[in-house]
This record gives C-alpha cells, structure tokens and sequence, in this order.
C-alpha cells in the first residue's frame, strides 16, 4: 500500500511553501497531492517517494502530520471508469472514505489514490482486476 503524509497547516500564505521547501531539501519527489481548505486550517495530503523520509522532515520542522496506507489504482483513461470503480466496490461494501486521482498525460493512465473502510474478506486487487483495474505496487509506485 502506498503511504499518504497528511500535513496539518495554518491557512495563510507561504505554508505550502514551507513544505514543499523542507522536501526539497530533503531531495523528496512529490508523486501527488490534495490540499484542503477548513477556514483557518488547512490539509495538505502527499504521497512521496519516499514517505517515512518525508513525515521526519516535517515533523523535525514543527508541522503537524501523520502517514496512512492508502491504495494507489490505475487504469487506461476512459469515460465511466469512476463509475466502474465505485460499482465495483460497492459491490462489496466497501466504502470509500477519501479519494484522489489525476491522469498521466504521458501514457493516458489514471492513478487514483482511495482510502477504505470495510474491504475484510475482499481481495481487492482481485476485485479491481476484474473491473480492468490495477493495484499499484509500492515499488513502482515510488519508482515513478
């Protein structure tokens, strides 16, 4: 599973600064990000190349964070395949708590980054391969 850095931050100017600075420093790649607005505060959720590297930067630099395992999915860029992902989850019961994603203008891939809750006893890669989805794994996931 892929490994999300949630940063906690004051909702003002130069903050996402900050962070992306303290990982570039750190020689940290930025895969994705989500940056969410709740008035005085905000959410910034990353997924890096190397995580565990990247929550000890921001930690050691005073930022509030946490690291949560999140799936990371792809498939071939098509109209409806949201809908196909979802069908398919619920299919299962599986519900989806947050959900990210962007398409590679390079190869047309989607990658989508989903956390859920309820997924016992299904095996979601299985599950995602017969819907023409693939879990990503974390070494290519981080190779990318």
């Amino acid at each position: 599973m892929a490994i999300q850095i949630t940063v906690f931050l004051e909702n003002r100017p130069g903050r996402i600064q900050t962070i992306a600075n303290i990982l570039k420093e750190k020689n940290l790649n930025i895969l994705a990000f989500s940056i969410q607005d709740r008035g005085e505060f905000g959410l910034m959720k990353i997924i890096v190349d190397k995580p565990e590297q990247a929550r000890l930067a921001l930690s050691e630099r005073g930022m509030a964070c946490a690291a949560k395992p999140v799936f990371a999915i792809t498939a071939a860029d098509r109209p409806g395949n949201l809908e196909t992902l979802t069908t398919a989850l619920a299919k299962k019961n599986i519900n989806i708590k947050d959900a990210y994603g962007f398409v590679s203008p390079a190869d047309k891939q989607g990658i989508c980054y989903l956390e859920v809750e309820n997924p016992q006893g299904a095996d979601l890669g299985r599950l995602l391969a017969e819907y023409g989805f693939t879990l990503i794994a974390d070494k290519d996931l981080y190779d990318l």
